[in-house]
């Protein structure tokens, strides 16, 4: 039966899109979403429909109707129902936080006057609920709830620790100020990245940071053999009050892009640039510290303010080469949270001004726990030992 339904769903799919364009997208989701459902219910039955089984661990019961209010309009499907066993599609619960943190960021801007009559106008059908203050606040309790289950659960051993700050708009007393998102990222002992923690605040000094590390350790962070981040305000003080004696890796890319800064004349950029790749691909740490050697003696006469910066700080990104060479070219930089501000972002542009930190840091922690959930049952990041 299950081995027919595919061609049948695929071919369905295929006409509604052959026939309605675009326009038939949300349809077209709606029949993969509930091919994909039917599919795990079998799995967590372990058996098909109608199929005779001594490993059943339960029944068919039907289907429920349920519309989802996404980005590309109300889409329907069946959810399967089961008899003797607790199930639903993790095909639904896929994603369904951050949407719901993003509605609710809409619906506070509305709720709370902030948003403009465009934002008024489309929060219901977005929102897909009456938006009054009353209903908004027990949606947002709810999911907070969730959220804060993840930012406090127990951390364990993290031999690499990443670090990154970006900002976010946020509305403060009738002004619109930065609010800086510091972000954790860990690889455990078994080579699997995941996201630790999310921290929000109208700052990212060194007291931000502070308590933020602090709170890390305060739920089991132990066992950190080496930090990788950009240079962000405060943080250097911070890791020497709270990780005392780890090693600290500043990131080589935004190492790069800073030098750029110091360079007299626009012409001699790519020669600069050429020079420092060469100090970051050595092959030991010997090697950099020759490459960085000549590089200062290079420009000491004709760029010596280049001079003085490469000799203070690109040491900073050196500390990789105390690593095995096969973790050194994934550690080396912060371009891992960089490609996942990208997915945050994505998400943010579209509330735009958060109303207050509380709604910035739901919507934050909502994407950074989806993804984190995708990292821990994804393959290994790096391969842990010797080499």
């Amino acid at each position: 039966m299950t081995h027919h339904d595919q061609p049948t769903a695929l071919g369905e799919i295929l006409e509604l899109l052959a026939e309605h364009g675009f326009d038939g997208m949300a349809q077209a989701i709606g029949v993969l979403l509930d091919e994909v459902m039917k599919r795990e219910r079998t799995h967590a039955l372990g058996a098909a429909p109608y199929q005779r089984s001594e490993h059943r661990n339960g029944y068919a019961n039907g289907f429920k109707p349920k519309t989802l209010h996404t980005r590309m309009g109300p889409v329907t499907v069946r959810v399967p129902q089961t008899r003797g066993i607790d199930f639903y599609p993790s095909a639904l619960e896929k994603g369904v936080r951050s949407e719901r943190a993003l509605k609710l960021a809409v619906a506070e801007m509305y709720v709370q006057g902030v948003s403009t009559r465009k934002v008024a106008a489309i929060t219901e059908k977005l929102c897909g609920l009456e938006v009054t203050s009353g209903q908004v606040s027990r949606a947002a309790a709810a999911l907070d709830e969730e959220l804060q289950k993840w930012r406090s659960r127990p951390l364990g051993e993290t031999p690499y620790l990443i670090l990154d700050a970006r900002y976010e708009k946020v509305r403060l007393g009738g002004s619109i100020v930065s609010c800086a998102v510091l972000v954790a990222i860990g690889i455990d002992p078994q080579g699997r990245r995941s996201i630790l923690g999310v921290s929000v605040s109208m700052s990212e000094a060194e007291v931000h940071w502070r308590e933020f590390l602090a709170s890390l350790q305060a739920r089991g962070l132990h066992g950190v053999k080496m930090v990788t981040s950009d240079a962000h305000a405060g943080l250097k003080e911070a890791l020497a009050a709270r990780l005392t004696g780890v090693p600290w890796q500043r990131c080589q890319f935004h190492l790069q892009k800073n030098a750029l800064a110091y360079v007299p004349k626009p012409s001699m950029q790519p020669e600069v640039t050429a020079g420092l790749r060469a100090v970051f691909d050595a092959p030991d740490r010997s090697e950099a510290d020759r490459q960085l050697d000549l590089a200062v003696k290079k420009y000491r006469a004709v760029a010596p303010r280049l001079a003085e910066w490469l000799e203070q700080n690109v040491p900073e990104g050196l500390t990789i080469f105390t690593l095995p060479s096969g973790h050194r070219r994934r550690l080396r930089t912060s371009n891992m949270p960089e490609r996942l501000n990208e997915e945050v972002s994505r998400r943010t542009q579209v509330a735009g001004l958060f109303p207050n930190e509380g709604s910035a840091l739901r919507l934050v922690s909502a994407v950074l726990m989806e993804i984190s959930e995708d990292w821990e049952t994804g393959r290994r990041y790096l391969t842990m030992g010797p080499g």
